[in-house]
């Protein structure tokens, strides 16, 4: 089955000009009908989710653009992006500790109100595991 722009924007949630933009950077390569206008396939559809899951995942543009000719080139590139993903994958799991431990921090805030409200006091310790005499 063939996609329009319009239709294949709106399966993926994005607006045309991101697929323009993406086209432009060579992350898409659409097929052109008869009148040049672009046609996306069943198959273009699990490629550009893929693509916005990196993009999801912090990964520039310029990352995506090597990927994506890696991949046109074929299985010899295999390494190369694996090398790629599991370098993001660090990065994302770096954020998500960064991110988890912001969460803790805002949890125990939203505690220590919540105690004050209810008559207890003692003071609030952002860290409250790490030695004093560090």
């Amino acid at each position: 089955m063939t996609y329009s722009i319009g239709e294949f924007a709106k399966i993926l949630g994005v607006t045309p000009s991101t697929l323009r933009y993406y086209e432009k950077e060579g992350l898409l390569t659409p097929n052109r009908d008869e009148n040049n206008l672009r046609e996306f396939t069943d198959d273009d559809i699990g490629w550009a989710q893929f693509l916005l899951h990196l993009k999801d995942s912090g990964m520039l543009v310029t990352e995506l653009r090597e990927y994506t000719k890696w991949r046109k080139i074929g299985d010899e590139t295999i390494p190369e992006r694996l090398n790629l993903l599991k370098n993001r994958k660090h990065l994302v799991e770096r954020e998500i500790q960064v991110l988890q431990q912001s969460l803790d921090i805002l949890n125990r805030k939203i505690e220590f109100y919540n105690d004050r409200l209810k008559g207890k006091t003692y003071e609030f310790t952002l860290y409250p595991n790490e030695d004093a005499d560090s």
